[in-house]
């Protein structure tokens, strides 16, 4: 998601996570490592999946108790990683060892999602503010479960667009994905499926580069 979930929107884009899998009761594990604010996050987490509805569980690696962190990811049905950012979620997760669980749980079919920085995350590289807020620059070291690199925010933040394409056009990034907040792009394996907003004019685009020169491709977008 380029921005949305149950931190921004009505929980349209949630929803239609949900329907990608087949749980009476699903399993939702929320990875809340992005952002310093975590009790205001995982607050918000449970109110949206309530236990009377789901089996929420969220993993903390500040004060962790999870001794077998690639078991209890791996017995998810859905794994939802926060906003906020990358870079420091990225090398908290190498330290604790999240990145080969979360790779194994993809692998076995669990469903991963995400919003900004939990959508940046699984591909090879994003644009972040991770380095200074307000400022989109190149990040080249994501889990790489997904090929090229992400944008979120594409619109919605006045930096974002003409710096992924400058970053594309000129090579210090793949080619790659762009989302505004409210849309998502739903990747089978790593093959593009489908792209879905949560509202009127939000949308999802493809940026390739092509002498030099960035090309923009805007997705079909289905409203949900």
């Amino acid at each position: 998601m380029g921005g949305g979930g149950f931190s921004m929107d009505d929980g349209s884009l949630d929803r239609y996570v949900l329907g990608l899998v087949d749980a009476t009761r699903p399993k939702v594990c929320f990875l809340p490592t992005a952002t310093a604010a975590v009790p205001i996050y995982l607050r918000r987490f449970l109110d949206a999946f309530p236990a009377r509805s789901f089996e929420p569980t969220y993993l903390d690696l500040f004060e962790r108790t999870v001794a077998d962190v690639v078991s209890f990811l791996g017995e998810q049905d859905v794994i939802y990683v926060g906003g906020g950012n990358t870079a420091n979620l990225l090398a908290l997760w190498r330290l604790h060892g999240v990145d080969v669980a979360l790779r194994r749980a993809w692998e076995a079919g669990v469903v991963c999602t995400g919003i900004s920085a939990g959508a940046n995350c699984w591909f090879e590289a994003s644009t972040t503010d991770s380095f200074l807020l307000g400022h989109a620059d190149p990040l080249l070291d994501g889990l790489g479960l997904l090929d090229g690199s992400f944008c979120p925010h594409y619109h919605g933040e006045p930096e974002r667009r003409p710096r992924f394409h400058e970053y594309v056009a000129d090579g210090r990034l793949p080619e790659g994905l762009a989302c505004d907040d409210l849309a998502a792009v739903h990747l089978v394996g790593t093959d593009l499926h489908a792209a879905v907003a949560s509202a009127d004019g939000a949308g999802a685009f493809r940026v390739s580069r092509a002498d030099g020169v960035a090309v923009e491709e805007a997705l079909p977008v289905v409203r949900i």
